[in-house]
């Protein structure tokens, strides 16, 4: 299918720039207004002081969820200043905890790994964040983040309908591509999302924030959700219950800490030892009980997804071939969609129409609660919940 990549704001458009004190955030900002539009900063607070930060240097090692977010803050205020930005901080600490925060220790506590980061881009970033913006009274005709992404729109329709909507599309730095977090947004709010930074690689970004004299382009830049050390603060409103490790046959070989502090396919901190190396292939969240193996046999043909968003609402309504991702960090691999009808011993409850996807070749530790996404001619054409 052929696409077209949707302009940039044009000069004397209104663009709220969503701000986080980062390189790419911040050079966003500058080159729209350099371009002649109005830009208005606004920066998400999610950090409600719940957690008791550790009176360290750097607590959180700039981490997305951080105490240093007051740090930002102020980086993002004198930057605004200096470029005649007007600038808007939005509390959305509260949509924060419940859409992200629970959910994170909610489905750890059922024994699948979650992404927060594709959670918070749905319903914090492009969602709580631009309610905020609204409740000001700011008219904006475009939102614009430092996200390395495109934003397209299909010459025909999608699946044999009429419907035409917004999609994301890879940007053109791979290395640097974020369209798997961005996989849940909907057509309808990408209509007026644009993301400057698609067509430009990280070096440039770097070398035209050094030219522009962007203190953030010295800043140290944000990686993980929050610093691992700090995640048992996350959990630490209910005790944990130990269970054991079994083999593959069912021989208790260990014990858990708690089915929270386990993923698919981790190696350490298992605290066990055998023949091989072991490695988590699987956790029953009714049982406590976490299944070591050998990391040959984490290895998978197919998942059972369910949970899917379609852009434009438009699902497929045949079986069809496409590229998928089960994580961030995985190359894409070909594989087999169709609809899943489960059988009558499946007594699992789905989201929704669950989909099958037989993989071209097997992948190693698919994790339940991670996204599986499905991309056509590098364009998201879905994306859904990993059950098993």
């Amino acid at each position: 299918m052929r696409y077209e990549q949707l302009p940039l704001p044009p000069p004397g458009s209104v663009v709220a720039v969503g701000l986080s004190g980062g390189v790419d955030s911040t050079l966003t900002a500058l080159l729209l207004k350099q371009n002649g539009c109005k830009v208005i900063g606004v920066t998400m607070s999610v950090w409600d002081g719940h957690i008791p930060a550790e009176k360290t240097e750097k607590a959180f090692h700039d981490a997305c969820y951080s105490p240093d977010e007051k740090e930002n803050i102020e980086d993002c205020k004198k930057f605004c200043a200096e470029n005649d930005i007007e600038y808007k901080v939005i509390d959305v600490s509260k949509e924060y905890n419940h859409f992200v925060l629970d959910y994170f220790t909610d489905e750890y506590r059922n024994g699948k790994t979650p992404n927060p980061c594709i959670r918070c881009n749905r319903f914090i970033k492009f969602g709580a964040l631009l309610e905020g913006i609204k409740k000001l009274n700011i008219d904006y005709d475009y939102f614009c983040t430092g996200h390395y992404a495109k934003i397209v729109r299909p010459e025909e329709g999608l699946w044999s309908t009429d419907k035409r909507p917004c999609m994301i599309a890879c940007a053109s730095d791979e290395s640097k591509d974020q369209t798997y977090f961005l996989c849940r947004i909907p057509s309808d709010v990408l209509e007026k999302v644009r993301f400057p930074l698609s067509n430009i690689k990280k070096s440039e970004v770097f070398e035209l924030a050094h030219k522009a004299n962007l203190s953030a382009a010295n800043r140290k830049e944000s990686q993980d959700f929050i610093d691992i050390k700090y995640i048992d603060s996350l959990f630490s409103d209910k005790p944990s219950i130990p269970g054991n490790f079994v083999n593959t046959e069912g021989k208790i070989i260990g014990q858990n800490k708690g089915i929270e502090h386990y993923t698919i396919g981790q190696r350490r901190g298992l605290g066990v030892s055998g023949p091989v190396p072991y490695y988590v292939k699987s956790i029953d969240a009714k049982t406590n009980e976490i299944v070591l193996a050998e990391k040959k046999e984490l290895n998978s043909a197919s998942l059972i997804a369910d949970d899917f968003v379609w852009p434009g609402d438009a699902e497929p309504s045949e079986p069809f071939e496409a590229l998928v991702k089960i994580r961030l960090r995985s190359k894409t691999t070909m594989a087999f969609i169709e609809k899943y009808n489960p059988p009558d011993d499946d007594k699992t409850v789905y989201k929704g129409q669950a989909w099958k996807v037989t993989f071209d070749g097997e992948q190693y530790a698919v994790t339940p609660g991670q996204s599986v996404v499905l991309y056509k001619d590098d364009v998201i054409i879905g994306g859904g919940i990993i059950v098993r």
